[in-house]
C-alpha cells in the first residue's frame, strides 16, 4: 500500500460519516450519504478510540492492554486502519 499506516499516525472520520452503536444492527455502524457499513470483530473498538489525538500506536496499546490473550491484535489493528482509510472513512489529521 503507498500510504502505508505509521504508529505516528493520527486519523479521525472523515467528513460526513458518524461512527455509532446502532441498537437494531447490535452493532457499531459508519454512517454516510451512500449508506452505511457494519463493523465486524473488534473495527468498533478500534473506531470508538478516535478523537483526532491519539496516535495509532497509542491505540494499538490501549487495545493490547485492553484485550491482552488476542493473538497478532497489532496487524489486525493496521489492517482496520488501512482498510478503513482505503474505503476513506478515515481521514488523517
Amino acid at each position: 500500500m503507498e500510504n502505508q499506516i505509521q504508529h505516528t499516525d493520527i486519523y479521525a472520520l472523515a467528513p460526513h460519516h458518524r461512527f455509532q452503536w446502532e441498537e437494531a444492527q447490535q452493532n457499531y455502524v459508519i454512517l454516510f450519504p451512500e449508506g452505511m457499513v457494519k463493523l465486524h470483530g473488534g473495527a468498533g473498538e478500534i473506531l470508538k478510540r478516535l478523537d483526532g489525538k491519539v496516535t495509532v500506536g497509542e491505540i494499538a496499546a490501549d487495545l493490547k492492554a485492553t484485550f491482552p490473550d488476542a493473538v497478532d491484535i497489532e496487524s489486525d489493528i493496521i489492517g482496520m486502519f488501512e482498510l478503513a482509510v482505503s474505503k476513506a472513512w478515515l481521514r488523517k489529521v
